[in-house]
């Protein structure tokens, strides 16, 4: 009987000691996913930051074929046109 109280008192130390690393474990860990979370929402900024930059920039490119249709049709135009008789 007096070995099973021993072995008991030592399996509850054991759970203890278990127990107490498990939580200290979990502020480690804690620690470090608020670092990884600084870390994704820094990405996160620069990310919309260049989604934001590539609109404007597919905005403005679009803009400028615009403007390339409309001077295309103008070319085409004068190039259909009738020769002019040079003066003099």
């Amino acid at each position: 009987m007096f070995l099973t109280k021993q072995h008991l008192a030592k399996a509850r130390m054991l759970g203890v000691v278990v127990i107490a690393l498990s939580l200290g474990a979990c502020a480690t860990y804690k620690d470090e996913f608020a670092g990884i979370n600084s870390r994704l929402d820094s990405l996160d900024a620069k990310v919309q930051g260049a989604a934001q930059s590539a609109d404007a920039a597919n905005q403005s490119a679009q803009q400028a074929n615009q403007r390339l249709d409309q001077i295309e049709g103008r070319v085409q135009q004068l190039e259909m046109a009738k020769g002019r008789q040079p003066r003099g």
